[in-house]
């Protein structure tokens, strides 16, 4: 359902606008089994009325439709309209926003086709729901308009299992993105030993022997940032609570969805064929189990593929982890033999993997651009220093990194060499001037500037060769 302050709902033209709902309007929506019953029961209620509304729910609930209730003249609310999906313009806002971020230019084909589906799911993740259904991508795309328009709304969507519900709420305030909210039964890994623990305690299962609990996570939208190479993270957790199920009390501090130990034991039950349960391989086929080396490999893609940003972001102690049992089952001698059949699968996980391991050397980079290194802030000497080792080891991988990556190694460099502060301190005034620190700073700006155009020297040919290529 979705409660708006958007009088007559004028934003859903696909639908007769008329106040008070028609009786046969209703009744022709619903299976052809409850029609009468319901022409008999409602035949002298106005069913626009709020006061009618608990008895409709049991109607409205047995359709696959959307519910509008919206302030009236009098500001009240009422049941304003009943609709198969929103209006949502896909195109037009694609588009948009695809421009707006700099991934489409007017008149580039080329670039929106090569662009497009990037574009389409940033912005939908922006709204909480990958790629998926018609009616889900028209909710989401509603919320945006309604909350472009300044309207204050909550519009709360059924996920595509009955397992989640996603809440959009916008109260007025000056935000970007309207507030989400997602709402779900989550089972805790049998491990998670001290959060059982405080579950039971507080009663707050669901469901006990299956350890299934309702949870409450609210994200936080991030703009795009073309400079980031975790550039795709549209969203992060804000913070999470388990609800209880009977009273809705919160339950604060408990990490259960981002807790690395469920990952990296969950990634060994993949590799060693022992996980049971279900992912959809590139949006197109579901996979279930992982008894054979062809499933684990459409398992081990799809888990790379969800957790990449995280990955990119975690401890070097974390990755290193994850590195050697991934290594240990992509790359074994023994396991030649059956991936000989399924080359493509295997490349395909094999170069995800490889582009996580790249992606996490470049955003070294990116923190040394904001003097951070390792969680600490650093001096301009020390960032230098790190920069320099940093892209002096790159420069011997250029030739197999991604393109994309390597136009993030070029910009981060960029950044660091026009910092102004440095430029002002160690760079205009002359050497007689500067302590040995800043002489050190001024050499190794010279080697970053080397090293730089090697890289746009290589990036360049690169790009000429993929050219002619096609």
């Amino acid at each position: 359902p979705v409660i708006t302050e958007v009088e007559g709902v004028p934003c859903c033209p696909l639908e007769s606008q008329v106040y008070h709902q028609n009786l046969e309007a209703i009744a022709a929506r619903l299976p052809r089994l409850h029609q009468d019953v319901f022409r008999q029961q409602f035949r002298t209620a106005d069913t626009s009325l709020l006061d009618t509304y608990p008895a409709l729910v049991p109607y409205l609930c047995s359709m696959d439709r959307a519910q509008v209730l919206a302030l009236d003249a009098g500001r009240q609310f009422h049941l304003a309209g009943i609709f198969a999906s929103f209006p949502s313009d896909i195109d037009s806002e694609l588009k948009r926003f695809g421009i707006r971020i700099g991934k489409f230019v007017y008149g580039d084909n080329e670039l929106y086709e090569r662009n497009r589906m990037f574009v389409y799911q940033y912005l939908m993740e922006l709204y909480g729901f990958p790629i998926v259904s018609e009616r889900r991508t028209s909710s989401a795309l509603f919320a945006r308009k309604l909350h472009k328009m300044g309207e204050r709304f909550l519009l709360r969507v059924l996920g595509q299992t009955d397992r989640t519900i996603t809440t959009y709420t916008a109260d007025g305030e000056n935000r970007r993105y309207p507030l989400l909210e997602k709402i779900a039964l989550v089972k805790v890994d049998e491990d998670q030993e001290e959060v059982i623990e405080r579950i039971e305690e507080g009663g707050f299962f669901l469901d006990r022997a299956r350890r299934v609990i309702i949870i409450r996570i609210t994200y936080r939208q991030h703009s795009f940032d073309q400079s980031n190479v975790r550039q795709d993270r549209a969203l992060s957790v804000a913070f999470q609570e388990v609800l209880h199920p009977l009273t809705g009390q919160p339950l604060p501090g408990l990490n259960i969805i981002k807790d690395t130990t469920n990952m990296f034991l969950r990634l060994n039950d993949i590799v060693r064929g022992e996980y049971s349960g279900r992912i959809v391989y590139k949006r197109t086929e579901v996979v279930e189990n992982t008894d054979t080396d062809e499933k684990r490999l459409k398992f081990l893609y799809a888990w790379l593929t969800k957790h990449q940003r995280r990955m990119i972001s975690y401890s070097d102690e974390f990755f290193s982890n994850v590195s050697k049992v991934l290594s240990r089952y992509l790359y074994a001698p023994e396991n030649d033999e059956a991936f000989e059949t399924m080359r493509e699968l295997h490349r395909e996980v094999c170069t995800r993997f490889s582009y996580i391991q790249q992606a996490r050397r470049v955003r070294i980079l990116e923190d040394l651009r904001l003097r951070t290194f390792k969680g600490a802030r650093i001096t301009y000497r020390q960032m230098m220093r790190e920069a320099l080792a940093q892209l002096t080891d790159l420069k011997f991988e250029i030739s197999t990194f991604f393109p994309d990556l390597v136009d993030a190694i070029m910009k981060c460099v960029e950044g660091i060499l026009s910092d102004r502060y440095m430029l002002r301190t160690y760079m205009e005034p002359p050497e007689e001037h500067l302590s040995k620190a800043g002489l050190e700073i001024r050499r190794n700006y010279g080697k970053l500037v080397s090293l730089l155009d090697g890289f746009r020297a290589v990036r360049k040919a690169r790009t000429h060769k993929d050219e002619a290529f096609s």
